[in-house]
């Protein structure tokens, strides 16, 4: 069971959408009036819009005068429902609303106990659903009928847990059992996508999950690295932190979980890295790397260079200080990419590993260590700097 709560200034078109008048809807004869509370029979959205109005005008300082709630159990329990039962349902659901109180972690009070129970309000019941699940829709005042305001603080929490209680009370799945059974699902796709890819690529990893149907909202820092990811499917949002098995599926672990999918591939990659000696293949992203598009010829290479290199040049070419710095952090990135062999298809000049710096053919056979890359970095600027020039800022000295 699902439950939702805000509350609204726009009441009359919430009034005209829970009631059926509104446009908007095309099949108001599958919209049912259950219960109001404290409203004479038969009275009309706008004049219950009015009689609200008319309470708040006591209220100035109230900007929101109503609360919107929607109460949605799963199907199969709803199945033989009348409408005293929508009504019961509704009731229930009040008691627990009114009965929580929001604190904080300290135990200190955020938001007192309400009176919806108390207010003025109007329930209807929904049939018309492209989902096919009936749903009820109801608009309370935020001023009881003793003139106290009900307090909208966290709200929405409060809807979910008034959920959960009178779920639990009924014996029905509660939201949570939904939404791990829904997780459950999901990262079972995300395992099948990761075992049926043939190499490791995040940009595949995220465009399969998309023809599955996801919606991918990937998260990146300032730096445009990808630093986490949520999926989304209809109203069923994941975080990748609750994926899979010990976090197995959160963007730093992805890698290794395909290659725990893929042991065969993985050894075989390391032995024919072994026997071939190779570099890593910097056209694709890899952990810690930062994707750069290059600059050359008036064509551009995107390639991942690695996160402690461009730290260096961002160090070298402070953008705070320096006019000039995207050129010479092209340049240096440029003189990097070729210095380590990332593209070798360039025409590279002679200068490319620095002042003092290897040749290609001098490269070490292996694959430089933190110490190493980090010296070529700053050589590999120090090239770019006596190419182009340094242009400070006004009123920047050194």
């Amino acid at each position: 069971m699902i439950a939702k709560a805000k509350s609204i200034s726009h009441g009359i078109n919430a009034l005209n959408y829970i009631t059926g008048v509104s446009a908007n809807k095309k099949h108001p004869e599958r919209i049912f009036h259950i219960c109001d509370s404290f409203l004479p029979p038969g009275i009309d959205p706008l004049g219950i819009w009015n009689s609200v109005r008319l309470d708040s005008l006591c209220r100035p300082r109230m900007k929101n005068n109503l609360i919107r709630i929607e109460i949605s159990p799963a199907k199969e329990h709803t199945r033989h429902f009348s409408a005293e039962d929508w009504r019961q349902l509704w009731l229930d659901f009040v008691a627990e609303f009114d009965r929580l109180e929001m604190k904080d972690k300290k135990g200190c009070l955020l938001s007192p106990k309400t009176n919806l129970a108390g207010s003025k309000s109007t329930v209807w019941l929904h049939l018309e659903s492209d989902s096919g699940i009936p749903h009820l829709h109801a608009v309370v005042s935020r001023l009881d009928e003793n003139g106290n305001i009900n307090n909208d603080r966290n709200i929405h929490l409060r809807a979910q847990r008034a959920a959960e209680r009178v779920a639990r009370k009924r014996g029905w799945q509660t939201a949570a059992n939904i939404h791990d059974i829904n997780r459950q699902s999901v990262s079972r796709d995300c395992l099948d996508v990761l075992g049926r890819m043939g190499k490791w690529s995040l940009e595949y990893y995220f465009a399969r999950l998309e023809a599955k149907g996801y919606d991918v909202k990937v998260r990146k820092d300032e730096k445009g690295i990808v630093r986490g990811y949520i999926l989304k499917k209809g109203n069923a949002k994941f975080k990748a932190s609750e994926l899979g098995k010990g976090r197995n599926l959160m963007v730093s672990k992805l890698e290794g979980t395909w290659n725990k999918l893929h042991p065969a591939q993985e050894q075989q990659t390391k032995a024919d890295s072994r026997e071939s000696d190779i570099r890593p293949d910097y056209n694709d992203y890899r952990p810690d790397t930062r994707r750069v598009d290059i600059v050359h010829d008036d064509e551009t290479h995107t390639r991942f260079i690695p996160e402690q290199v461009m730290r260096v040049f961002d160090d070298e070419f402070d953008f705070r200080e320096v006019e000039n710095w995207a050129d010479l952090i092209n340049e240096a990135c440029y003189h990097f990419a070729v210095a380590m062999s990332f593209m070798s298809f360039l025409n590279a000049p002679t200068y490319v590993s620095g002042s003092g710096g290897a040749s290609n053919n001098d490269l070490p056979k292996k694959r430089d260590d933190i110490e190493e890359e980090i010296a070529r970095a700053r050589r590999c600027a120090a090239a770019a700097r006596s190419k182009i020039g340094i242009v400070r800022r006004k009123g920047i000295r050194r």
